[in-house]
């Protein structure tokens, strides 16, 4: 195997070429629209593959997929130049390409799980403040707690609910959880959801040792996202691609600068990542790009214009591939300015006039020497790829996945019992116990209503028996007719003899004779 990859000639006919030591320094291919940056990329994609290291690329527009199938004197050009530039051993060659799709439509999908990518990058990616980043790591760690998996998108939205609805009960554990905290979240989860975030999130997951494999030849096998679909979902491609290189230095042990790269990732449209990213997400970005080199991983990043690439990125690219760039706004001249200061001065170049005047498949090279130091730049004629430049058919694509290592591994979704299911169990059983309660507590209401009619009658029936026998009781004491009748002629008889017996004398004959009448 090779110890470097050729770039191609310069000026002066000296052979640029990258080399594979120091290719995990990360590099820049920028240039404007339809100066050859994609067929840059194919060339050292191949290059690589053919010297063992395994390459990620986007496809943001369907012409990377040619890669899948030789190149053909139908190009017309290829072996034109191939001879031009005295590429000796050129040949047509396919390579080893795998497919990946998001959404699983143009190749074998690609899925992480909510767990597996965490809080932090989670939080960065939506660009939440502190207080909100603080509720998602709560709600993070009470699914932990209660063993809840957190897998798809619907896991998450579920168990941010139950935050909000359990605030009180959380927040004396954990820290205040605000509803309105959570109302935020939910919104950043939906414009995700909206773009497609729930076919990303998901089981089975992504093993990231398939990325970093090989063919039966040795080859590097050249992992293929198709992201024309994904492009019109900016938030979720720079989720995925953010992802996948925090997982790559998550996962690959230290080694140091080896020979070669373990994994060499482009990464196309890199302006979408960056337009109006919080400095929090800048922050991870750089942090990955700069530690991710003592796993062996080189990141490239792809642009129409060098100023895309934020300073504190783009201080760590060491290789670059500078195509012509057009001056017709003020922007475009300060690229060009800023371009030109970046290279390694050459006496023999006016590299700001140089830099305009460049033909399709020319561009600006400086790579890093052997012993670490910036070439010189140089005005280089580009190589071209041994494989099919531009797209293929759809027939051809589904050929290349059904012949995959990987056919059959990740096509079908698994849902299995995770945080979403065991949180609606959950609530039914708080709406059964509820309702439980609720029925209890009518039931004690009508028992204790029973009660007191209950009471409230043998009151009244109390109360009725009294009056009754009360009124027995006066009717008994009264005297009879009888009796009334006695008294009347005694008293009028009495009353009769008192008067003529007169004074004391009658009163007291008349009280005897009544006292002994009734004795």
């Amino acid at each position: 195997m090779t110890d470097s990859l050729f770039i191609g000639l310069s000026d002066e006919d000296v052979p640029q070429v990258l080399v594979l030591k120091r290719a995990n320094r990360h590099g820049l291919i920028a240039g404007a629209t339809g100066t050859g940056k994609t067929v840059t990329l194919q060339g050292l994609a191949e290059g690589f593959s053919r010297a063992g290291v395994p390459v990620f690329l986007a496809d943001v527009k369907g012409d990377i997929a040619g890669m899948a199938k030789a190149g053909s004197e139908a190009a017309g050009w290829t072996g034109k130049r191939a001879a031009e530039l005295k590429m000796d051993d050129y040949d047509y060659e396919a390579c080893p390409v795998v497919f990946w799709d998001l959404f699983g439509e143009q190749g074998h999908p690609i899925r992480t799980t909510i767990s597996e990518m965490g809080p932090l990058l989670l939080a960065r990616l939506m660009g939440l403040n502190a207080t909100q980043e603080g509720v998602l790591t709560i709600a993070f760690r009470y699914a932990d707690e209660n063993d809840m998996l957190l897998l798809d998108l619907k896991d998450l939205q579920a168990m941010l609910a139950w935050c909000a609805d359990n605030a009180g009960e959380l927040s004396s554990k954990y820290g205040n959880v605000s509803k309105a905290s959570v109302g935020a979240i939910q919104r950043q989860l939906l414009q995700l959801d909206t773009q497609g975030g729930a076919a990303f999130f998901g089981e089975p997951a992504l093993d990231i040792s398939d990325f970093i494999a090989r063919d039966g030849r040795g080859h590097g096998r050249v992992n293929i996202l198709a992201a024309d679909k994904l492009m019109r979902s900016p938030r979720l491609y720079a989720t995925f691609l953010l992802w996948l290189l925090s997982e790559l230095f998550e996962t690959l042990p230290e080694v140091g600068d080896p020979d070669r790269p373990r994994l060499v990732f482009f990464f196309d449209e890199a302006h979408l990542l960056f337009d109006e990213a919080p400095d929090a997400l800048l922050d991870k970005v750089e942090q990955v790009v700069r530690l991710i080199r003592s796993k062996g991983v080189g990141v490239y990043f792809i642009s129409q214009n060098p100023i895309d690439i934020p300073e504190k990125v783009a201080g760590q690219l060491g290789n670059r591939v500078q195509h012509a760039l057009r001056a017709f706004t003020p922007r475009d001249q300060r690229a060009i300015r800023a371009a030109s200061e970046t290279f390694r001065p050459n006496p023999r170049l006016d590299v700001a006039r140089v830099i305009t005047e460049m033909k399709v498949g020319e561009a600006l090279v400086s790579t890093l020497l052997p012993d670490g130091a910036p070439s010189p730049v140089e005005r280089t004629r580009v190589g071209p790829p041994r494989s099919r430049v531009g797209p293929i058919t759809p027939g051809e694509r589904m050929d290349v996945i059904n012949a995959s290592p990987f056919a059959g591994k990740y096509e079908e979704l698994l849902d299995r019992e995770s945080a979403y299911e065991l949180l609606i169990a959950l609530r039914e059983e708080q709406a059964e116990a509820a309702e439980a309660d609720k029925a209890a507590a009518l039931q004690a209401k009508l028992d204790a209503q029973a009660a007191k009619d209950a009471a409230r009658a043998d009151a009244q029936r109390a109360r009725e028996q009294a009056r009754i026998q009360a009124a027995q009781a006066r009717a008994a004491a009264r005297p009879s007719a009888t009796q009334k009748a006695v008294q009347s002629a005694v008293t009028s008889a009495a009353s009769s003899i008192g008067r003529q017996l007169g004074g004391r004398m009658g009163q007291k004959l008349v009280r005897g004779l009544l006292g002994g009448l009734f004795k």
